[in-house]
C-alpha cells in the first residue's frame, strides 16, 4: 500500500481505487472515517487508519454499517468532515438511518460523504445489486468515478458539495475501480484544524412536516445546476455522430477502448457522465442532438438508461427523435460485469461494422482446449480452517440424532456450509444475521408438528453485527433452535479486520474484549464452548444441545482461531502424513472419505499409487484429518515450538 498521506502535490502514484478514495478524503480534510468490513470497500478504512494518528484523524471499524453511518453523521453534526464506506449490502443495513438523515439535513455541520462500492458479478457478495437507485429514490446527490484519478478527485469534491447543499452526498464505485490500480496525481493535503460550527436550533415545523421534503428538492435543483458544468462530465467524438454512447463509471473505460479498437472515433461519440443524480439535463439534451441512435453502456441496472429516457419523455415532441439501445433492447446485459467485448458487440450491431479480436481458428482451439484442460474448482474453505471441523462435527451429530436437522448459514466463511467444503449441510444462505433469523423462524414451528432440529450458523463478527436482536427475539418468544457461532476471532472473509471480541480497534489501540458468551449469558440462554478440532467432544456437545429442546434457544460457540492468522504467528502444530501401509485406497470401503467428502485442500488423491496423500505445500498441520480416517491411515506428530527451520519457514 502506498503512503497515502505523502505530502507531494503533483506526484504521480500508482494507487488502488480504494486507496485513491482514501487519499481524496485526506485531501478534503476528513477528520472522522467509519466503516464495517465489506469487500469491495474493505481497504478504504485501513488506508486511513494507518495514517490516522499522525493526521489527527479518528478511524473506526463499527459493529455494523448503520452504526458506522450514525457515528459519521454525529461527527458531521459536530462540525467536522466525516465519511462512511460500505458495500451494497451495508448500504441496505444503513438505509433506515440514511433515509431520515437526508430529509433532515446536516444543519450546516461538516461535510458528510457515503462511499458505496457495488459488486457486479457477485465476486465477493451474496447478491448482485445496483445501489444507484437508492440515491435517486432518497434524493441524494450521486457521483460515480470513471477512473482512479476521479475516484480521488470526486471524493475530495463531494465534501465541498455536501457542505454547500447541507446534505449527505454519495460516491458509487464498483469492484473494478475499487480493486484495480492506476495512476493518480496527488493534490495538496490541508492542515486539519477543528473549527466547531454553531449547531442550528431544531425547527420543529421543518422536522415534522413536508417542508423538509420541499427543502430537500430545492437542494437537489441546486445540485443539478452545479452538475451542468461539472468537469466530471465529458464528451469525446465528432459534432455529428452516427452513434452516441452514454456511459458512466468503469464502463467509460470499456466504451473508449471499444471505439478505439474498432477505429470508429470519427463516427461514434461518447458522453461520459460522472454526475448521475440529479442528471445534468441541459447537458444531456445538447448531446442527444448529436446522434439519432443512442447506446447506454453501464453496470448493473439500466439506471442511467432509465433516467435519461425519463427526461427524454419530458421534451417537446419535435425533439423526441432519438432511438435508445442498451439493456432494454438486449444490447448490453442487465447483470454481471461489462467488458470491452460486450461494448464492441453492441457497437458492431448498431453500426453494421464487424470486429474480430483474434483469429477464429485460434479462438476455437482455445475454447476447446480450455474445456479439456481447465480444472473446474468450486469455492473451498482454506486448509486447516476450523469451520470445516465444526461442520464435520455438526454433520456427525445430526446423523447420530437421525431427525434430518435443518441447517442455515449466512454470508461469510461459514457460508461454505452450503457447498462441498461444508458437506452441503446448509439449506439456506442469507445475508449477515439471516442464518440466525431464519433459524428463529423455523424454531417456532414445533406447534405445527415440525420435528427437525434447527441450527442457525453465523460468524463471530456477524454475531456482533446483526445477531443479538435475533437471539433476544428467540429468547423472548421461546423459539426452539440452536445458534452456532463459528468464532475464528477475526473478520476473516474481508481481510482479518478486528471485532469487538479481539481486543483491538481499527487504529490498533487496545480495547476491552466483549465476549460472545457474556452477551448470551445476559440473555439467559444455555451456552456451550467447543474447540472444533476436538471432534469427539464437539460432536457429543452438539448432539446433547440439539436434543435439549425445553428452554428456547441454545448457543454453541465453536472457538478456534482462523488458520491464516495463526500461521502468521507460529509454526504449524502437527506434521501430518499418510501411512501407505495402512491406506487401502478404493479397497477401504470408505469411498475416499478423506478426499471426496472431507475435502481439505491439503489432502489429495494420488492417481499413481491409488492412495491418499498429504500436499505438504497446502497442509496447515491442523491434524484433524487424522481423526476422520476410519482405518487410521492418516497419522500426525506434534511439532514443538523449537521445531526445525523447515517448519518455521512454512509458518512465516
Amino acid at each position: 500500500m502506498p503512503d497515502i498521506d505523502m505530502d507531494a502535490p503533483g506526484k504521480i502514484v500508482l494507487m488502488m481505487g480504494n486507496e485513491a478514495i482514501a487519499r481524496g478524503a485526506l485531501e478534503a480534510g476528513v477528520m472522522v472515517a467509519t466503516s464495517y468490513p465489506g469487500t469491495p470497500t474493505s481497504e478504504i478504512l485501513p488506508a486511513i487508519a494507518d495514517v490516522a494518528e499522525r493526521r489527527n484523524i479518528y478511524a473506526e471499524w463499527s459493529v455494523n454499517e448503520a452504526v458506522a453511518m450514525m457515528v459519521a453523521a454525529g461527527a458531521a453534526f459536530g462540525g467536522v468532515r466525516a465519511m462512511s464506506s460500505m458495500k451494497q449490502n451495508g448500504t441496505n443495513v444503513a438505509l433506515d438511518f440514511i433515509s431520515t438523515l437526508v430529509m433532515r439535513g446536516l444543519r450546516q455541520g461538516g461535510g458528510l460523504v457515503l462511499i458505496d462500492s457495488d459488486d457486479p458479478g457477485t465476486r465477493n457478495s451474496p447478491n448482485e445489486q445496483d445501489t444507484r437507485p437508492v440515491a435517486k429514490w432518497l434524493d441524494i446527490p450521486l457521483l460515480e468515478p470513471g477512473d482512479f484519478q476521479e475516484a480521488k478527485d470526486m471524493t475530495r469534491w463531494l465534501f465541498e458539495l455536501s457542505e454547500e447543499l447541507d446534505s449527505i452526498c454519495m460516491l458509487r464505485c464498483v469492484s473494478k475501480i475499487s480493486h484495480s490500480r492506476g495512476n493518480v496525481i496527488l493534490g495538496e493535503l490541508p492542515e486539519i484544524k477543528l473549527k466547531p460550527k454553531p449547531y442550528l436550533p431544531l425547527d420543529l415545523n421543518m422536522w415534522r412536516g413536508v417542508d423538509s421534503h420541499a427543502f430537500l428538492h430545492r437542494k437537489l435543483e441546486r445540485a443539478r445546476e452545479i452538475f451542468e458544468s461539472s468537469p466530471f462530465n465529458q464528451y469525446l467524438g465528432p459534432d455529428r455522430a452516427e452513434l452516441l454512447i452514454i456511459t458512466c463509471g468503469s464502463c467509460w473505460l470499456h466504451a473508449r477502448e471499444a471505439v478505439r479498437l474498432m477505429g470508429l472515433g470519427d463516427r461514434v461519440g461518447i458522453l461520459k457522465l460522472g454526475t448521475l443524480s440529479p442528471l445534468p439535463e441541459k447537458l444531456i439534451e445538447t448531446h442527444l442532438e448529436k446522434a439519432k441512435n443512442v447506446l447506454f453502456v453501464e453496470e448493473t441496472d439500466p439506471f442511467l438508461e432509465r433516467s435519461v429516457m425519463e427526461f427524454f419523455a419530458s421534451l417537446p415532441a419535435e425533439k423526441r427523435t432519438n432511438v435508445f439501445f442498451g439493456k432494454r433492447s438486449g444490447h448490453i446485459p442487465a447483470y454481471g460485469e461489462v467488458n470491452p467485448d460486450l461494448a464492441i458487440e453492441a457497437i458492431a450491431d448498431l453500426t453494421g461494422e464487424t470486429y474480430v479480436s483474434r483469429d477464429p481458428a485460434y479462438n476455437e482451439k482455445a475454447e476447446t482446449g480450455s474445456q479439456k484442460e481447465v480444472i473446474p474448482r468450486s469455492g473451498a474453505l482454506c486448509a486447516g480452517c476450523p469451520h470445516r471441523a465444526s461442520l464435520w462435527a455438526i454433520k456427525t451429530a445430526l446423523k447420530l440424532d437421525g431427525r434430518d436437522g435443518f441447517i442455515t448459514a449466512d454470508n461469510g466463511c461459514n457460508g461454505g456450509a452450503i457447498g462441498p467444503s461444508g458437506f452441503y449441510l446448509a439449506k439456506t444462505l442469507m445475508n449477515m444475521g439471516g442464518g440466525a433469523g431464519v433459524a428463529d423462524g423455523l424454531g417456532i414451528l414445533d406447534r405445527f408438528g415440525f420435528g427437525q432440529p434447527v441450527i442457525g450458523g453465523v460468524g463471530d463478527s456477524t454475531f456482533y453485527h446483526a445477531c443479538m436482536p435475533v437471539l433476544l427475539n428467540g429468547v423472548w418468544n421461546k423459539s426452539n433452535f440452536t445458534l452456532v457461532v463459528y468464532d475464528n476471532s477475526v473478520t476473516a472473509m474481508t481481510g482479518w479486520q478486528p471485532t469487538p471480541g479481539t481486543g483491538t480497534t481499527a487504529m490498533r489501540h487496545p480495547a476491552d474484549v466483549i465476549k460472545i458468551e457474556d452477551i448470551c449469558q445476559a440473555m439467559g440462554v444455555r451456552i456451550e464452548i467447543c474447540d472444533p478440532f476436538d471432534l469427539k467432544a464437539t460432536t457429543g456437545t452438539m448432539l446433547d444441545v440439539i436434543r435439549d429442546e425445553d428452554h428456547g434457544p441454545r448457543v454453541v460457540i465453536m472457538r478456534r482461531e482462523c488458520e491464516l492468522t495463526r500461521a502468521r504467528r507460529e509454526p504449524r502444530p502437527f506434521e501430518v502424513w499418510v501411512n501407505p501401509a495402512l491406506c487401502l485406497g478404493d479397497a477401504c470401503g470408505c469411498d475416499r472419505l478423506c478426499t471426496r467428502v472431507f475435502r481439505c485442500p491439503g489432502l489429495r488423491w494420488n492417481e499413481v499409487t491409488g492412495q491418499s496423500m498429504i500436499d505438504e505445500v497446502l497442509c496447515a498441520g491442523c491434524g484433524v484429518c487424522a481423526d476422520i480416517c476410519p482405518v487410521g491411515a492418516i497419522e500426525r506428530r506434534a511439532l514443538e515450538p523449537e521445531a526445525g527451520d523447515r517448519t518455521r519457514e512454512v509458518a512465516r
